[in-house]
């Protein structure tokens, strides 16, 4: 079953609304798409089925989900407590092209500038299929988000550009952190040495703390 792209905002909250309360395994029957038991196959699969459901056009493009509205989808899962049960990935860390791109210019913030939010409950003791979707909300960041994003995307840039790469580490940055981003320990990528030249290391991805998708739950939801 194909979905069409949502012709504007209004249409993409409408398809969004309509997801509140239903089951991952009742959308992934709707959409005819078998979800395995086994966690470590499903990782990944309540979202592929909301962009599915949804009509999300950008596919693997390291571009917004819905190319045409400029507006990304990220799923949220919620512990019981109402907090974020994890960090929420945005995008790779581009060690060897950092040093041309600005803040505006980059992935972290053509993903964070317009963002639809679906909560998704994580109750480790729920199979996944039995695991219902929240209620979705728009977000733009303030101008006050928008300045603690550049500031740690650009603390960021200063160590990998400078040869620190080894010193961006996770307590690193307010809102945005890096973590690695590998299928395996094994994997290496290169990063600026500080000298002209390059260093092997880690590949790495930008990564919203649980802290601050929180207070955006916080305020979407009272």
């Amino acid at each position: 079953m194909e979905v069409t792209p949502p012709r504007d905002e209004a249409e993409l909250m409408t398809r969004a609304r309509a997801l509140a309360g239903l089951r991952v395994g009742e959308l992934a029957r709707r959409l005819e798409q078998w979800v395995s038991a086994d966690p470590r196959k499903s990782k990944g699969v309540a979202g592929q089925l909301a962009e599915r459901a949804l009509g999300a056009t950008a596919g693997s493009l390291d571009e917004p989900d819905f190319l045409e509205l400029g507006i990304e989808l990220k799923t949220l899962p919620v512990a019981e407590s109402g907090a974020p049960k994890e960090s929420t990935y945005v995008c790779t860390l581009p060690l060897q092209t950092l040093h041309d791109v600005d803040f505006e210019d980059s992935a972290v913030f053509r993903k964070l500038r317009r963002v639809l939010w679906l909560p998704i409950e994580a109750a480790s003791e729920r199979p996944l299929v039995e695991r219902h979707y929240g209620s979705a909300f728009l977000w733009s960041p303030s101008p006050d988000e928008l300045e603690v994003l550049r500031a740690d995307y650009e603390a960021v840039a200063e160590k990998v550009i400078s040869g620190r790469v080894e010193e961006v580490r996770g307590d690193l940055g307010v809102a945005l952190q890096v973590r690695p981003k590998a299928a395996n320990g094994r994997q290496r990528t290169l990063a600026p040495d500080g000298d002209e030249g390059f260093v092997w290391t880690g590949p790495r991805g930008f990564y919203l703390r649980p802290s601050f998708t929180g207070a955006l739950l916080a305020r979407a939801f009272g």
